[in-house]
């Protein structure tokens, strides 16, 4: 059992807390018995298993390779306030694009928690592929993570520059929709059709005029109350569910 915090094991989890190392590595570190479940199930390599002194390992999970640690170093290693006492450390998946049908597409998404609910309500919505454009918090954020409730591994993501990649999808014959509150139609006057692309934007400044502007359609959402607007996930899942008609 590795009771050390000074362990070069434990050293190397703790720093897959950043991004920098997370993206050196090409490995992620997820927490719980939820989360590390939904990655073994997946296509995703799981690369080892961290266990609490004080946790029994799951007898299907002892084929993979795992290491016994003390509380003490468990809390070293991860943030949440009170885990569950497992995590796995797991390969980042390098998807093939495809001919997909329904793709969502995020402008500068800066919240953790907005992210986690964009991934998950677009894995409920059953879309194909995110596409994840500069500015966008890193989808392999703790918080993140947490907030996708495992959806992160039935999803497949890309990154990249917007600039070129809308009118790289619309040359595939994807229709773009972009969210906007200039010169935007009701969503409901638009017509679904697919493969299709929908572009949502930034807490505070939506979604960059340059993108909206490329856009086949600009799109908005009517506020009934006197609210100023919608967050961006649940406008999002709203204009996700509209497009499955």
């Amino acid at each position: 059992m590795i009771e050390s915090t000074q362990n070069p094991s434990v050293k190397r989890w703790k720093k897959l807390q950043r991004k920098r190392t997370r993206d050196q590595e090409q490995a992620f570190l997820v927490e719980g018995f939820h989360l590390v479940e939904e990655a073994l199930k997946s296509q995703w390599k799981v690369l080892e298993l961290i266990v609490r002194e004080d946790v029994e390992l799951q007898s299907e999970w002892s084929n993979y390779p795992y290491s016994y640690v003390s509380s003490q170093v468990f809390n070293e290693i991860t943030e949440t306030e009170q885990p569950q006492g497992i995590a796995a450390v797991v390969r980042m998946d390098a998807p093939e694009w495809q001919p997909f049908e329904r793709i969502l597409i995020l402008d500068a998404v800066q919240d953790p928690g907005n992210l986690g609910t964009l991934i998950r309500t677009a894995d409920a919505a059953g879309f194909d592929a995110i596409i994840c454009g500069k500015g966008t918090v890193d989808p392999f954020n703790d918080k993140v993570l947490r907030a996708t409730q495992g959806s992160v591994f039935h999803i497949p993501f890309f990154k990249g520059e917007l600039l070129e990649w809308v009118p790289e999808l619309q040359n595939q014959g994807v229709s773009v929709w972009a969210t906007s509150l200039k010169e935007a139609k009701d969503y409901t006057a638009c017509t679904p059709s697919a493969p299709v692309a929908l572009i949502v934007g930034n807490e505070g400044a939506g979604v960059n005029e340059t993108y909206v502007d490329q856009a086949d359609e600009r799109v908005m959402i009517p506020i009934y109350g006197r609210a100023e607007s919608l967050n961006v996930g649940i406008a999002a899942g709203i204009l996700m569910y509209y497009l499955r008609n």
